[in-house]
């Protein structure tokens, strides 16, 4: 249809656009230092040119470069369906891209020298020539390469950021939820939101359960095991055994510390180290 083709055309033309706005200033940079090599070097052999006449032959092979850099690209992202985006390309057409570029700009530099510099080609300018040709498609996938790297640190940036929301989120609407703690017996029982438990310690046959309330710590003892306490939090997020007698909250969690030979976790606002055992401390770092 008129207006799909038209689309599909204003498209290609803003792909072509914004491809050339981003690679112009790194082809001139590429084209200025083939120049620049060229003039100071002189692989070829063009002393007997006037001064003013070497520096406009010169400029003709740089432009050499820089033409066929730009018919290149935007020949590459305007014909081929798998030219998607700016940086993510398969490998073939990386390698087929860079040959043709190279290819290309050889025979074309081997030409300007025959017939524009008058130059007698032989075995070792074609050498000079290709490897001075051969910085062009270097130089490209380099910086396609190092573009390649941002996009995908900025993607996973993202999609960290949108994993670290759902776990927020989940945290969030787990930790307004209550949760109750019953003895054995049944016949006492505690009711707290999750977020107001801070830890959960063993006290011989008891369970030693203590949370914060308008600010201040409380404890309560209920007739309970380490075992049956920790099966009743384990599913909930931040809440680690850290310790044969101790399961802690980490969110209240300041710092983890060493002292002498053992391991201690500070609580905010808690004046009571928490003792943390070999056997957990891996798990606990890995969760701070």
């Amino acid at each position: 249809m008129p207006g799909e083709a038209q689309k599909s055309t204003s498209n290609k033309l803003t792909q072509v656009l914004n491809l050339l706005k981003g690679y112009f200033g790194l082809f001139l940079s590429v084209t200025f230092g083939i120049f620049l090599f060229i003039l100071f070097f002189q692989p070829f052999p063009i002393d007997r040119m006037e001064f003013n006449d070497r520096l406009i032959f010169i400029a003709g092979l740089s432009a050499i470069i820089f033409f066929l850099m730009v018919l290149i690209r935007i020949l590459f992202a305007t014909l081929l369906p798998t030219e998607n985006t700016e940086y993510a390309n398969p490998g073939w057409l990386v390698f087929i891209r860079g040959s043709t570029l190279f290819v290309l700009s050889s025979v074309a530099f081997a030409f300007y020298l025959r017939f524009v510099g008058k130059v007698n080609i032989s075995f070792y300018i074609m050498v000079k020539a290709s490897l001075i040709c051969l910085v062009a498609p270097v130089v490209l996938r380099f910086y396609d390469y190092i573009n390649e790297l941002k996009n995908n640190n900025t993607l996973l940036i993202q999609e960290k950021k949108a994993v670290q929301n759902l776990i927020e989120r989940y945290e969030d609407s787990t930790l307004n939820k209550t949760i109750e703690f019953a003895s054995e017996t049944g016949t006492e029982a505690l009711k707290l939101e999750i977020a107001d438990l801070v830890f959960i310690r063993s006290a011989d046959n008891y369970v030693e359960i203590i949370y914060q309330e308008a600010e201040a710590f409380k404890k309560k003892l209920i007739r309970n095991t380490m075992k049956g306490m920790e099966q009743q939090v384990k599913e909930l997020p931040n809440f680690a055994r850290c310790h044969r007698t101790c399961i802690v909250n980490l969110r209240f969690v300041e710092k983890l510390e060493k002292y002498q030979d053992s391991y201690y976790i500070t609580l905010n606002g808690y004046d009571e180290r928490i003792p943390v055992s070999r056997q957990y401390l891996l798990k606990i770092k890995e969760m701070l």
